[in-house]
């Protein structure tokens, strides 16, 4: 079993979007979120309409436009987000169907089985509001904003020091 990128962006992404809503009422625009989280904007799109269609997400359009979570937060929990974007926590080389083996059960069937199911109903007992009672995430958090915020007071810094030589040229 592995949780590919789809899964953990997807649970990233909505965990971001948490943090943010929590701080601020307007809406999040997936830009901010793919540079607070280095994730491709397009990548964000697919995610985000899947997470749509599943109510996990409301969206506004226009300038002021954005991302709004659909449900509080007590009520999305981690496996939603992750079923939301077509991905599984299935162990089982033969995704349950019990034909791992030539077609028959093999050996390890029960526990493959049994795994899966443990670790579905652990994310399914993990919701977003109790991620982010957790202090590493909200540490990380502040790490990113503090990042993004510190980014952009360079940007600033750069262009008013390159307007400055444009207009006294030497």
């Amino acid at each position: 079993m592995r949780l590919t990128t789809r899964g953990r962006y997807a649970v990233t992404a909505l965990l971001d979007l948490a943090l943010q809503t929590s701080q601020q009422d307007s809406a999040v625009s997936l830009s901010d979120i793919a540079k607070r989280q280095s994730i491709s904007i397009s990548y964000l799109e697919q995610l985000f309409s899947k997470l749509r269609k599943r109510g996990l997400v409301t969206s506004i359009r226009g300038a002021a436009g954005g991302y709004h979570l659909a449900k509080p937060l007590h009520e999305i929990d981690v496996m939603s987000i992750i079923s939301a974007v077509d991905e599984s926590v299935n162990a089982m080389q033969c995704e349950g169907r019990g034909d791992c083996q030539g077609g028959a059960m093999c050996l390890t069937h029960d526990l493959w089985c049994a795994l899966s199911n443990h670790i579905e109903q652990y994310l399914k007992n993990i919701t977003l509001a109790q991620l982010l009672d957790i202090e590493s995430v909200q540490s990380v958090s502040l790490r990113q904003h503090l990042s993004s915020t510190q980014e952009f007071s360079l940007k600033d810094i750069n262009t008013i020091t390159l307007s400055t030589s444009e207009a006294n040229p030497a």
